[in-house]
């Protein structure tokens, strides 16, 4: 169920029974040339509300402007700094415990956001919030290192662009039909947790938004595969959590 679907009395009896909520975090950035600019949030959203059906959860509105910087030299980028970010979901995270959910449990789909929300979970009292990026699904994970290995790349990776084109349909891959450079093991972990160059250096590295991350891959039921997965493992997280 979504928060924003809800009236305050329905959302009165839920606080009533000691419910906890789920928080989707995207981001607002290019995702190659047939990756959607809202994939991370698609994502996430997609997530959290199949994972809401599985265990009865509710879903607030998701955080979908966050951290993009190195991507702004892209048209339809829209990044916020770091400090307003953390500004941002600490009050919404703030106000969502306030109002008496009982835990806030952050479902993450872009890279960069883990760090500033993991800095505000260790602020909250233990239990309060947590962060599961979609990824870290046992199952989905697998499947995804199945389905792509190194080609997941990234940025603008296989498995997110096939949980869009499960939900909305794929685009045309145009220049991304073409592999891209593969990545070094050492500038997987030096960058890891998107911490890329200035703007138009990235790009002038990755001209066509990709980085590593070989997009064509990607194919709508594999994307249906991996949206189910992670859902899965999110419910069981998140009944995890909810466990007093």
């Amino acid at each position: 169920m979504q928060l924003a679907h809800m009236t305050w009395r329905e959302v009165e009896a839920r606080l009533a029974q000691g419910a906890a909520i789920l928080l989707p975090a995207g981001s607002t950035e290019q995702h190659g040339p047939m990756g959607r600019i809202g994939t991370d949030t698609i994502c996430a959203e997609a997530v959290a509300q199949r994972a809401a059906e599985l265990c009865g959860a509710v879903v607030a509105p998701a955080l979908a402007y966050t951290p993009a910087p190195f991507n702004t030299a892209f048209p339809g980028t829209v990044s916020l700094s770091r400090p307003v970010f953390s500004a941002l979901a600490e009050e919404v995270i703030a106000g969502l415990l306030a109002q008496g959910f009982r835990g806030v449990f952050v479902v993450n789909g872009h890279g960069a956001n883990i760090e500033p929300l993991e800095e505000i979970a260790a602020n909250h009292p233990t239990g309060a919030v947590a962060i599961m990026s979609w990824w870290q699904a046992p199952e989905a994970d697998a499947l995804r290192k199945a389905l792509y290995g190194d080609w997941e790349g990234m940025h603008a990776t296989p498995s997110e662009v096939a949980i869009t084109q499960a939900l909305l349909g794929a685009l045309p891959p145009g220049e991304a039909a073409e592999p891209p450079a593969r990545l070094e093991p050492g500038y997987l972990a030096a960058h890891a947790g998107d911490r890329h160059g200035p703007p138009d250096a990235h790009r002038a590295a990755f001209p066509d938004g990709r980085v590593g991350s070989h997009s064509a891959l990607a194919r709508p039921e594999d994307g249906a595969r991996l949206l189910e997965l992670a859902a899965r493992g999110v419910a069981e997280r998140f009944q995890d959590f909810c466990v007093p």
